[in-house]
């Protein structure tokens, strides 16, 4: 059996040289030993914080395999929404609703496949993590606060040995962990009934539009959209630039103006919020589009599966 240690350059993919990947699990294990830490330390929070750890776990487990022995994508997909069930039980534990449950349910199987989805160049997605996790910070209290903080650290930290030039990749063991956890505090800002919560989808909205219009295109062109591409706006504009640097900045300003907005306007009433978030969207898929049209024709290739992005 061969084990896959080293990411290789290819059509695939945004990077130049063989470097290692799996990174992310420095990641995961801080996670763990915070949720360890903070399950040990508040009673009234356990059941929501240890399925929140078991479906990091799950999540990590699954990417990690995947980053060195390549799996089926519905295999990998059956185990997101178990590890999606976990959360979704949790919160219907810790608040008793049900429709929290279902949005923690659909929110986690999202995220989870766009993090992996937007994990294509140095920083991007360690740093969108990193920005969506300090601005949770801001909106709980208690443990979900402190399970914010430890993401926001435990990115921070990981991030100089992947930007500005990647010494090693997050892998799947991290991209889909993290983008499970930004889910579960996105959620737990919700179930706080917090003025203003549905703008955290400003925020979101950086990776949400690139990744859910791209996979729309590719649908729409009769593609395999399930296979790994190099067609996500993020990944056209780093290789037109020749560089990675200048994307992730630019997605970073763009995610803390949104979180700006959301700070400045987050008791605004449901209607107000309802028009900034319609305008916002419109706004970001004209840029999208316009992002694309600047960057020339997309190449498709689609004959070889490939391997996960």
């Amino acid at each position: 059996m061969r084990i896959e240690l080293l990411d290789q350059p290819g059509e695939r993919r945004s990077h130049q040289t063989a470097t290692p990947r799996g990174g992310g699990i420095a990641i995961v294990l801080a996670l763990l030993v915070a949720l360890a830490w903070l399950i040990a330390h508040d009673r009234q929070q356990t059941v929501l914080l240890a399925c929140i750890a078991a479906g990091i776990m799950l999540v990590a487990v699954v990417g990690g395999i995947d980053d060195h022995r390549p799996l089926s994508p519905w295999l990998r997909l059956a185990v997101h929404a178990l590890a999606s069930l976990l959360l979704a039980y949790g919160f219907f534990a810790a608040h008793g609703d049900i429709w929290l449950a279902l949005a923690a349910f659909l929110l986690s199987v999202g995220l989870t496949n766009v993090w992996n989805f937007m994990d294509g160049i140095d920083g991007l997605a360690a740093s969108q993590a990193a920005l969506l996790a300090a601005a949770a910070s801001l909106f709980l209290g208690g443990s979900m606060q402190a399970l914010a903080l430890a993401l926001c650290a435990a990115c921070s930290g990981f991030l100089p040995f992947n930007f500005p030039r990647a010494r090693i990749f997050l892998g799947d063991v991290g991209s889909g962990a993290l983008g499970f956890a930004v889910a579960a505090l996105c959620v737990g800002i919700a179930g706080t009934g917090t003025p203003g919560w549905p703008l955290l989808l400003l925020p979101l909205s950086t990776f949400l539009v690139d990744a859910a219009l791209t996979l729309g295109e590719r649908m729409l062109r009769g593609e395999r959209w399930w296979t790994p591409h190099v067609t996500h706006t993020y990944q056209i504009w780093a290789r037109t630039r020749g560089r990675h640097s200048p994307v992730t900045l630019a997605y970073a300003a763009w995610t803390v103006s949104a979180i700006a907005l959301w700070w400045l306007f987050r008791n605004r009433g449901p209607a107000f919020i309802t028009m900034m978030l319609l305008a916002w969207y419109t706004f970001s898929l004209f840029i999208w589009r316009g992002l694309r049209s600047r960057q020339g024709p997309v190449v498709v290739d689609d004959k070889n599966p490939g391997s996960p992005e």
